[in-house]
């Protein structure tokens, strides 16, 4: 099963970095599927450790996606990384393989270490939809930015009518970010 998550990782100068993505869960072992001009990669295979941090913030998916930001963290118990504050539960991962193909990779992961917060209280409409929307905005590259508007139009009900203000407010970034490409100024 493909789980969306925010993964941290450390670059060799122990900079966080934090990057949503889907990621083939397990209990032992977690599947990481970076493209391999990624920080998340080079991080990955540098230091050889990362944390999959499950959170329920879409705030946080939506801003690590638009850009680099440094989130909220503290550090993990039995691996050196971070573990993003926001997150509900999480799990320390130490890379056993690295394999995929040119353009990405497939890097196996064993579970070293588990951490809880809270329970993850889900996605609702609203918050499903933002995550796609999310998606899709880092794919304005690929696609420009009218499927992207589109698909704003179309989320903006449910967004209203099932979000509440972490919601609206992650909708608006994204808003903000495809108005900023379609007027040339990408990030």
């Amino acid at each position: 099963m493909i789980v969306e998550l925010i993964l941290s990782t450390l670059d060799a100068a122990g900079r966080p970095n934090f990057a949503p993505m889907g990621v083939l869960w397990g209990e032992e072992e977690i599947v990481v599927r970076p493209f391999r001009s990624t920080h998340t990669y080079a991080n990955l295979v540098t230091t050889g450790y990362g944390v999959a941090n499950v959170t329920d913030d879409i705030r946080a998916f939506v801003d690590a996606a638009l850009g680099d930001p440094l989130l909220p963290h503290f550090p993990a118990q039995r691996v050196p990384g971070v573990v993003l504050q926001g997150s509900c539960y999480w799990r320390e991962l130490q890379v056993v393989t690295v394999d995929g193909g040119e353009e990405r990779a497939e890097i196996a992961c064993r579970v070293v270490h588990r951490g809880w917060q809270r329970d993850f209280l889900g996605f609702n409409r609203a918050r499903n939809a933002l995550l796609e929307l999310a998606i899709l905005a880092t794919r304005l590259h690929l696609s420009g930015p009218e499927p992207v508007w589109e698909a704003l139009k179309r989320s903006e009900a449910i967004v209203r009518k099932t979000g509440g203000e972490a919601e609206l407010e992650a909708f608006a970034r994204i808003q903000e970010h495809v108005e900023g490409w379609k007027h040339g100024r990408p990030g």
